[in-house]
């Protein structure tokens, strides 16, 4: 069962979908697991068959859209802002724990890209999340958005963002860009873009493909890996694409080299970034994903050998 929820983070009314197993005995409840999206990702696209496979399992799972991209409120729009993304997730959590389906003791978190560097930073600061995964995750903004720019480019970027500021200071407002001016595509990234985003937004009109200036700077500031040692004794996975050439393996490896025990890394052999979402590449990572969850966040005996289809 799938149902159209919303609630508020901040004042602002965050548009989410909640899914639950459809055979769940009356009375009975079941972990819940937020997911959260990557990059100026909405909670329609990509999502949806990873909480489709997490039900199966006998999870119960929550997208939204963070504040100020899809169908939640906040202007200007298309601010990433990843503290306040943070946020977000955290009144996700608090959302979810109130839901009758959910054992609201037994709260995991699933991010996928930057959103994988969001939950690792919130699983952090946060007591309530009791397992956490995390895909192809970033582990420093400023080491990532370096990372996909030869030296000038960074130094013009640099010099973008402190004309950007001075503006926002006289004016109150940033400049916007396409996204992939701030997240350089590698060739398959490009690929990707230019086969989806057209029937993307035929089918979600919510969806942007631009981004303030403000919200590199927001990035740069981002430093997961910083707080990771703070998520034991509660256990966190890290599973990264070994092909990654949009966000290298590093960034994944290095949280994992900081935090603490319990913890885990996978690196999935022969996969790029873009694989992780779909066919064999999805099976994988959701498949190790539920072999963690099964392990420290299990459902309920009555459904814990229901087997994801």
């Amino acid at each position: 069962m799938e149902r159209r929820v919303s609630f508020y983070s901040e004042g602002l009314r965050l548009a989410g979908v909640l899914f639950v197993p459809d055979d769940l005995p009356p009375g009975h409840k079941r972990p819940g697991i937020v997911l959260c999206q990557g990059f100026s990702g909405i909670k329609d696209a990509l999502l949806p068959d990873v909480a489709r496979r997490f039900v199966q399992a006998g999870y119960v799972a929550l997208t939204f859209d963070y504040r100020y991209f899809g169908e939640s409120e906040g202007e200007p729009r298309w601010r990433l802002l990843p503290q306040a993304q943070v946020q977000d997730i955290r009144n996700a959590i608090t959302f979810l724990q109130q839901q009758e389906e959910v054992d609201a003791a037994a709260i995991g978190l699933y991010g996928t890209s930057f959103g994988g560097a969001n939950v690792s930073y919130t699983a952090a600061v946060d007591e309530r999340v009791r397992c956490t995964v995390s895909t192809v995750g970033i582990g420093s903004g400023a080491r990532w958005l370096r990372s996909l720019r030869r030296y000038w480019e960074w130094r013009e970027l640099l010099k973008r963002l402190e004309e950007d500021r001075r503006t926002r200071v006289r004016t109150g407002r940033s400049a916007y860009v396409h996204t992939l001016e701030i997240m350089l595509p590698d060739p398959l990234t490009q690929q990707f873009w230019d086969k989806t985003t057209p029937r993307a937004l035929e089918l979600f009109p919510h969806m942007g493909t631009q981004v303030t200036l403000e919200s590199a700077e927001a990035v740069i500031e981002f430093v997961p890996e910083a707080v990771v040692a703070r998520i034991a004794p509660r256990p966190i996975l890290w599973i990264h694409a070994a092909e990654d050439t949009l966000v290298p393996p590093e960034e994944s490896q290095r949280m994992y080299a900081r935090a603490r025990e319990p913890k885990k890394l996978v690196l999935l052999p022969g996969l790029t970034h873009w694989d992780i979402y779909r066919g064999e590449g999805l099976i994988q990572v959701t498949d190790h994903a539920l072999q963690w969850y099964r392990q420290w966040l299990p459902v309920p005996s009555y459904a814990a050998d229901r087997p994801a289809s």
